[in-house]
């Protein structure tokens, strides 16, 4: 179904043409100031200019075309020349009632193909998942979700951190420790040799060690490095180790994603990209791209109007090693010749800015992917606690995302202490309050922007919190049982009766606007906005009037409707923000 802002859009562009201007003057948008209008046009400022004549001129007789339209309530003139433009509640009503029937919920449909490759989640082999993980993993789960109820076919690829020089920290630290592994001995064999078990505490811990380890011991490190190259070159014994422990961490990082309600189509890591690079490099010379720099391979990728200097891309390291330049390129190629994506999309840390331009200003030179082609990185700001610094555990260390999960399920339990659960149910739907919290008040931000981590205002009952929303649909949920109305039931409106109907049915009317917004800006924030301002003014409504006991029956069944569709809209919202609902709390 069409967003009202399209159809408004041409009801204007109708009366300016009538009036003899040009109808592209006629884009509406969202009122700025809902104490004043509905919708705003402000095509007369750009009429002034065009046809020499004072903007609120243009306007008055723009309005007086548009009072005669049943679509409005006023079309009004207001100095300097802003048209501020209201609906009757005829035609919201309406309109609202075409949602209801519409099988996508007025989430607005995409007109032509449109294929995205999300790139997003990227933890790292043989290293637990932390909060670090977090907004990754549920801004690009958030944005996998809105892309595909917009009907656009996405692939979302975890992009596994496996094949760098982590990796060759953790076998070097194996071979100091388990010497004996036949792993390690030149003449191993993957027919006949096997791998040692791997102990998942030792797994856990051995990279930290082995990080800090390297910082201390540049023999250490220099052994690392000559792992990593050997690794990259698939040495038998090294490659089934690291197979290995992809293995075990992929397994473990399932299990902590899927409590996130957060899950991938493709669950490649860097070492995929590893048969691609020699397409890559080929591909580089060809186009006279690639130089040597003190023994490295490199790629300009200065810009005469850099603000900033802008360093070559690293493609091989002086050892012939790949770094995560390499390994990113080649993977450009993969996912074009595998998907044929319109968009590609990097959901990584803003400090990670200056790679990604590196990136795709050298796979734009070298052509790895169609003009057209959206190559675009969503750098996301850091969580911090409420001291305004970098979220720490207690005891100054990185908190693991499991523990972070478990923090919020007992603050949660703790919430539901005198709910009338049974204790199985109880703990699972405080699992669900718990990840609702954490998630919605990542989510509710601007990704871009740094935020403070406060577990117990998100845990709050009032307010902009995942924990309000879930409270507001089982308290719709309460009012649908008592009516004997199923969440599957369609009904129409009948009427608008109060001002706060008027309200929330102009709110699901620009649930279409919102999809949109979210999308176009990559912003689940935009989601959570209008999620937040259904909730709060259906707890208006609810406080109003009195819906199951309306003596009215015409007043009665239109609450129910609207009722029921807000449980529908708030659903969809929370849905595709990932986060689950509780049947009661």
């Amino acid at each position: 179904m069409r967003k009202i802002t399209a159809i408004l859009t041409d009801a204007v562009s109708d009366a300016f043409e009538a009036c003899g201007y040009d109808r592209t003057l006629g884009t509406v948008s969202v009122s700025d100031r809902m104490d004043l209008c509905q919708f705003q046009c402000n095509g007369a400022f750009a009429a002034a200019k065009l046809y020499k004549k004072a903007p609120v001129a243009v306007a008055s007789e723009v309005a007086a075309v548009l009072e005669q339209n049943s679509m409005f309530s006023k079309a009004e003139a207001v100095k300097p020349g802003f048209l501020n433009l209201t609906l009757t509640d005829e035609y919201l009503a309406g309109y609202v009632n075409q949602i209801v029937h519409d099988e996508y919920l007025g989430v607005p449909q995409t007109e032509k193909p449109d294929t995205i490759v999300i790139d997003y989640g990227a933890p790292n082999v043989a290293k637990p998942l932390h909060i670090g993980h977090l907004r990754s993993a549920i801004i690009g789960e958030a944005l996998k979700r809105l892309s595909r109820a917009m009907g656009k076919t996405v692939y979302a690829d975890v992009h596994l951190g496996d094949w760098g020089t982590p990796m060759g920290l953790v076998i070097a630290e194996y071979s100091e420790r388990h010497p004996e592994w036949r792993c390690f001995a030149e003449d191993f064999d993957p027919k006949t040799d096997t791998v040692a078990s791997l102990d998942p505490d030792e797994l856990n811990e051995i990279y930290p060690y082995a990080s800090a380890k390297s910082k201390r011991d540049e023999a250490f490190m220099d052994k690392a490095h000559k792992i990593t190259h050997e690794l990259q070159n698939h040495r038998p014994g090294y490659y089934a180790l690291w197979k290995e422990l992809v293995k075990a961490s992929v397994s473990d990082i399932k299990s902590n994603f899927e409590k996130l309600n957060v899950d991938f189509d493709l669950w490649y890591g860097e070492s995929d990209s590893d048969a691609y690079i020699p397409e890559l490099i080929d591909r580089l010379n060809k186009k006279g791209l690639l130089h040597e720099s003190e023994g490295a391979m490199v790629v300009d990728v200065a810009e005469p109007d850099d603000k900033i200097t802008i360093p070559p891309v690293i493609v091989k390291k002086s050892d012939n090693s790949s770094i995560y330049a390499t390994t990113d390129l080649a993977t450009i190629i993969q996912r074009e010749k595998d998907f044929n994506p319109t968009r590609i999309w990097y959901i990584v840390d803003k400090r990670q800015s200056l790679h990604f331009v590196q990136v795709f200003r050298c796979a734009r030179k070298a052509e790895l992917v169609p003009p057209e082609t959206e190559l675009k990185h969503l750098g996301f700001g850091t969580m911090n606690g409420t001291d305004g610094k970098p979220f720490k555990t207690r005891a100054g260390g990185v908190m693991r995302l499991s523990d972070l999960i478990q923090t919020a399920t007992d603050g949660a339990l703790e919430k539901l202490s005198g709910s009338e659960y049974v204790e199985g149910d109880k703990l699972k739907a405080a699992e669900k309050i718990g990840v609702a919290a954490i998630k919605f008040g990542d989510l509710c931000n601007q990704p871009s922007k740094d935020y403070v981590f406060d577990l117990g205002k998100f845990l709050s009952f009032d307010g902009k919190t995942g924990t309000y929303l879930l409270y507001t649909v089982t308290r719709i949920n309460s009012i649908l049982k008592k009516a004997g109305i199923a969440y599957t039931d369609t009904l129409d409106i009948n009427g608008i009766y109060t001002d706060t109907e008027r309200e929330l049915a102009l709110l699901f009317a620009l649930s279409a606007e919102t999809y949109a917004k979210a999308f176009e800006d990559m912003a689940p924030c935009v989601l959570c906005d209008n999620a937040y301002s259904i909730a709060s003014v259906f707890s208006r409504f609810y406080h109003d009037n009195r819906i199951l006991s309306e003596p009215d029956e015409k007043k009665r069944s239109s609450w129910l409707a609207l009722s029921l569709l807000a449980r529908k809209i708030l659903t969809k919202h929370l849905d595709i923000l990932a986060i689950d609902y509780v049947e009661n709390m």
